[in-house]
């Protein structure tokens, strides 16, 4: 018997994924693409329709499963609204999928299939529930419960990277996502220039990405890369504080490019975070970093679209 196959499409900020694997998840073809914020959501759709057809006509999926990162209604496939790339607000994602490609099309938040794939086939396995946290172009978070992803009120949930810590004005994701990240490092190595980090930045000229560099920097012992990773981390446990209280997770799990940096971002979350919950939670949830990598979105988006899949056979769609 032919194994059964998906096709998952991750759209983010910065990149465009288009993996092609089983309904247990394993990725088994992939074509990567680097997103043009300049030309918008029309860019990312040109990108989607060169890539989409040769890998069908070599896999023949049997459905497609999308992760978006912004707000969506995972009923319909509509996109409510973007945040990061100008042109996919009120955009009918399973619509046009559906015309380009005559494939069932199940689209959903990119931390909801980000959350799903880690506690069935990742850091998450074997607790519950689990929150997962994204960050990257911008903040995301999900919840799953008994393995299913947790939904809200449409038109959405677990915006985590919107919560309001300081008042109306500012959100965590202005401390917190990758973007804000290599703001913040631009920043710090005009001041200290003889720093590590700065050494790096310098060596590797671009325009953005200079989280890149905080890897290296931390491993050379750079006090300026510490410090920033400190910050971060003080931002990003106050927020999970807040989740704590409300869910009470058995783990939390981060991921996303920032995650990246590592056991030493993950070690002054876990060590702020008793400070940031009330007593009666201590020690707190486990901390721990995405099993999957940068493949969270992409294996939830397989396990979602075979799910549902499988599920339209038996009952009818909603």
């Amino acid at each position: 018997m032919t194994t059964p196959h998906f096709l998952a499409i991750e759209i983010g900020g910065t990149k465009l994924q288009l993996c092609v694997g089983t309904e247990g998840g394993e990725i088994v073809d992939r074509v990567r693409f680097s997103v043009d914020r300049a030309r918008g959501a029309e860019g990312i759709r040109e990108q989607i329709a060169r890539g989409v057809p040769e890998l069908i006509a070599k896999w023949q999926p049997s459905a497609i499963g999308v992760g978006y990162g912004g707000p969506v209604d995972w009923r319909t496939g509509r996109i409510w609204k973007s945040y990061h790339i100008a042109g996919w607000s009120d955009f009918p994602m399973a619509d046009w999928l559906r015309e380009q490609t005559s494939l069932p099309v199940f689209v959903e938040n990119d931390s909801n299939l980000a959350t799903l794939g880690e506690a069935i086939c990742g850091a998450g396995k074997g607790m519950n529930p689990v929150f997962y946290t994204n960050m990257g172009s911008g903040v995301g978070g999900g919840l799953a419960v008994d393995g299913r992803i947790y939904h809200g009120a449409p038109p959405g949930e677990m915006e985590f990277g919107h919560l309001r810590l300081h008042g109306p004005e500012r959100i965590l994701e202005d401390d917190c996502s990758g973007w804000s990240l290599d703001c913040a490092i631009r920043v710090a190595v005009e001041n200290a220039p003889e720093s590590t980090l700065a050494q790096l930045v310098k060596e590797n000229p671009g325009s953005g990405g200079e989280a890149r560099h905080l890897v290296k920097a931390l491993e050379a012992g750079d006090a300026l890369a510490t410090s920033l990773v400190e910050t971060l981390a003080g931002h990003f446990t106050n927020a999970l504080g807040v989740v704590v209280q409300l869910l009470h997770p058995e783990v939390i799990v981060i991921g996303g490019g920032v995650s990246l940096i590592g056991e030493p971002l993950r070690a002054a979350v876990a060590e702020r975070l008793p400070s940031f919950i009330m007593d009666v939670f201590h020690p707190g949830p486990q901390v721990r970093l995405a099993g999957l990598r940068e493949d969270s979105v992409p294996v939830g988006a397989l396990l979602m679209a075979a799910d549902r899949f499988n599920s339209s056979k038996t009952t009818p769609l909603l």
